[in-house]
């Protein structure tokens, strides 16, 4: 192996964490060009799980999963994309009111994740949803994983003005990787925007039954930003009836509810208070 092919698998080994996924570009800006890659595919110091995508060999991350995907689609290959809706609400405890294995990975951003994320076999599907039509007042960049913490050399950046967004890291694996996530609030709020085509009214109150500890302050900010009218009147549908303690701390006056009625469900009832109809049934559960 030439001095300069050992150079660059030095500095791969550096970049590239174990076990997590690049694309052939990611490759290539770190000087590693097609040719190369080939030849350190055939040498067994990378894998190449589909077409164009890589990864050092790890015993560690033998197996792919949707966390690495996810990991690596954060924080190495930059993608402005945030787990969220009901697959950030699973990761963050509520799973028992929910399907306990994690099916569907709900992703929020501006552009969809690369294609050949759903070549990889995986046993979930990834659906992206554009986080532009739900909150008006995005952060500045999306990602806490790659703006908060560089996974190779350790350093923390500032991500206050972030956290006003309603977003959240937690670690995961063996290296303790920072995986950016909605916090419980926002996921809700997103949850609820899929009601009530993809997501059922009874999964909903069932939530907001076990969400006592929601924050008020970043409730009011959300609901505010929130850019639907139908969400924030669901919200405060299924707050009203739980009754939860931060509920008395939040000023529904400020939050733009629109006028008029809302039909959500044919044949439901009118909610009087937030001009809602919701399922007739609802109490039969």
């Amino acid at each position: 192996m030439t001095d300069s092919r050992a150079s660059h698998l030095n500095r791969l080994a550096q970049d590239l964490p174990e076990g997590l996924l690049v694309d052939g570009a990611w490759l290539e800006g770190h000087g590693i060009a097609s040719n190369l890659r080939a030849y350190y595919v055939k040498s067994g110091w990378l894998d190449q799980p589909v077409r164009g995508v890589y990864r050092r060999p790890s015993r560690f991350l033998r197996d792919l999963s949707w966390q690495v995907v996810v990991l690596s689609l954060q924080n190495l290959l930059r993608e402005d994309l945030v787990v969220g809706g009901r697959t950030a609400l699973e990761m963050h405890g509520f799973s028992h009111y929910l399907d306990p294995e994690i099916r569907t990975v709900h992703l929020y951003g501006p552009r969809k994740p690369p294609v050949w994320v759903s070549r990889l076999g995986l046993p979930q599907s990834f659906v992206h949803h554009n986080n532009r039509t739900l909150f008006r007042n995005e952060p500045i960049a999306y990602g806490l994983g790659h703006l908060a913490l560089d996974p190779v050399a350790g350093t923390a950046r500032d991500t206050a003005q972030l956290r006003g967004g309603g977003i959240e890291e937690m670690t995961w694996g063996r290296w303790e990787l920072p995986l950016t996530l909605s916090s419980p609030e926002r996921a809700y709020l997103e949850m609820l925007d899929e009601l009530p085509q993809r997501e059922s009214f009874h999964q909903a109150d069932m939530l907001m039954q076990g969400a006592a500890n929601f924050r008020p302050r970043r409730l009011q900010k959300l609901l505010q930003d929130c850019a639907s009218v139908k969400v924030k009147r669901l919200f405060f549908f299924f707050a009203e009836r739980h009754g939860h303690a931060w509920l008395k701390r939040l000023d529904k006056s400020a939050v733009d509810l629109g006028k008029g009625k809302r039909m959500l469900v044919r044949g439901g009832r009118l909610d009087p208070v937030n001009l809602i109809t919701v399922p007739e049934d609802l109490d039969a559960h």
